[in-house]
């Protein structure tokens, strides 16, 4: 299995471990990780979740293959696929959630960090979100929330051309915490999880919904939108192009369309 699990001192570790893939997500990636994020929140002995992938690299997104062979249907069926169920279970952990990032976090491996409580990343991490570029379009509420975060211009940037970007500028816009050197960023992690351990339970997730409520349902709407243009543009002639491009080890020719 990928994903390793396990609950230690209070904390739920979610460990994608499939490095000679560069942690390349699969369907059956995805199922673990659901099923590990519902576990911790029926389990009263966990106070926090910790997201980690391997030293150097958190995950590369999707993996093309796999992710192709059982694309999500189209309509009510995407949001019914497991990648959408994961997010569904990100967003409905009412513990908090702690992100460990070293190394690249590409495609999802970015936009899921939008949805956790706290990030840190490594000095030598990089964030990208390269969706366009291979015929598709942002998800995970990412189109609502990066915008919000770093302003529409350099939104485009990182959205519409793909530009990856630096650890010191995802704390800068917020969407981390701190960078810390490669060696020290899980450790710290854990520390900031297993504080939990000594807060009152109950407060911490009552405080945690209402610092998410005010868009709650803007973010929703907004993933289901996104969730069905991308099913849809997944069978399109621009992203059957960039992925054979990308099998095919060349640059995709989008001169045609």
């Amino acid at each position: 299995m990928s994903i390793r699990t396990g609950v230690v001192d209070g904390v739920a570790t979610i460990e994608i471990a499939r490095p000679e893939k560069k942690n390349a997500l699969t369907v059956a990636m995805y199922e673990a990780m659901e099923q590990a994020l519902i576990a911790a929140r029926e389990d009263a002995a966990v106070r926090a979740v910790l997201i980690a992938g391997q030293p150097g690299v958190f995950t590369s997104g999707n993996d093309i293959e796999d992710f192709m062979q059982r694309a999500p249907g189209q309509g009510s069926d995407a949001m019914d696929s497991p990648v959408f169920r994961f997010m569904r279970a990100l967003l409905d952990c009412d513990k908090p959630v702690v992100a460990a990032v070293t190394g690249a976090a590409i495609g999802i491996g970015t936009t899921l960090l939008l949805h956790c409580d706290f990030v840190y990343v490594s000095d030598e991490a990089r964030l990208a979100m390269p969706f366009v570029a291979l015929g598709l379009v942002p998800e995970f509420g990412s189109s609502l929330l990066v915008p919000q975060l770093m302003g529409g211009r350099r939104a485009a940037e990182k959205l519409l051309l793909g530009d990856p970007f630096t650890p010191e500028q995802a704390v800068e816009c917020g969407i981390a915490n701190a960078v810390l050197p490669a060696g020290e960023v899980l450790a710290h992690a854990r520390r900031v999880a297993e504080r939990f351990n000594h807060l009152p339970p109950g407060a911490v997730r009552e405080a945690k919904q209402l610092l998410r409520a005010p868009q709650q349902q803007a973010l929703r709407a907004q993933i289901a939108a996104e969730g069905a243009i991308f099913a849809r543009r997944l069978r399109s002639p621009e992203a059957t192009e960039a992925f054979q491009a990308f099998f095919q080890k060349r640059k995709p020719d989008f001169s045609k369309f």
